[in-house]
């Protein structure tokens, strides 16, 4: 699921894409070209920024984390913030018209919250109520909407223009949005920063073995976002582009 926004991390990025756009862009290497990214050379410049302040604080503080807290404790951290922000995933299966994947995810909310304390257990799994993936960026593509360009976004990293749209009510459907206490959402927004960060570091692990890691990191994302939407769809079409392009070398 796409990073939740934050206030403060929204308006960090806005004020970095600005800084961005009057340093300039990177250049784009003349092999690397994809329909989707016809801003390539902007979200590369965004790249290299983000890269630099995942370098030297980002990643650092999440191999902090992982290496501090024991696998148990971070287990439970994880079960806390999936069930925490689980109504967004419920809210969503009712927009795209899922009566039964409805029912079935509130079933999962209330076992967790409940008898899960809190959402640090997660016995629902246990009981078949699995663990679902979607949001409003899911919701507009299965309403027909298409996805427009690809778009790297200072701070909050790889999204499409139609995600990036989503993030605004993802977060008015998170209960978090909706606590008072600025040192609880702060605190848990960080948080969960770091969590989804430390979650990330085997696939940026690779993604830095890579020849071209930006390209490396959209053409993930797009994927991934493409099956979530379209299902076994998305992975035929993806692999007639992929053949398309040995047939062109």
């Amino acid at each position: 699921m796409p990073t939740r926004i934050h206030p403060a991390i929204l308006r960090m990025a806005s004020t970095s894409l600005l800084a961005l756009t009057l340093l300039g862009c990177a250049s784009v290497p003349p092999s690397e070209r994809n329909p989707r990214d016809p801003w390539q050379r902007m979200n590369r410049g965004v790249f290299k920024f983000n890269e630099a302040f995942d370098r030297a604080i980002f990643k650092p503080v999440a191999r902090t984390y992982v290496r501090v807290l024991p696998h148990v404790a971070r287990t439970g951290v994880e079960n806390f913030f999936n069930n925490l922000t689980y109504p967004d995933v419920i809210v969503n299966a009712l927009l795209q018209g899922q009566p039964k994947a409805f029912a079935r995810d509130t079933g999962r909310f209330v076992v967790n919250s409940t008898v899960g304390v809190g959402g640090l257990l997660d016995p629902a799994t246990r009981l078949g109520l699995t663990l679902e993936d979607r949001d409003f960026g899911q919701t507009f593509g299965k309403w027909g909407i298409p996805s427009g360009p690809f778009v790297e976004l200072p701070i909050l990293g790889p999204s499409d223009v139609r995600d990036a749209i989503g993030l605004v009510p993802d977060e008015y459907a998170d209960p978090r949005h909706y606590i008072q206490n600025p040192y609880w959402d702060y605190g848990l927004a960080v948080l969960d920063a770091v969590k989804i960060r430390a979650d990330l570091l085997p696939l940026t692990d690779i993604a830095e073995q890579n020849f071209d890691p930006y390209a490396f990191e959209r053409n993930a994302y797009l994927q991934q976002r493409d099956f979530l939407v379209k299902g076994a769809e998305a992975q035929k079409n993806s692999a007639e582009e992929e053949l398309k392009e040995l047939q062109q070398q």
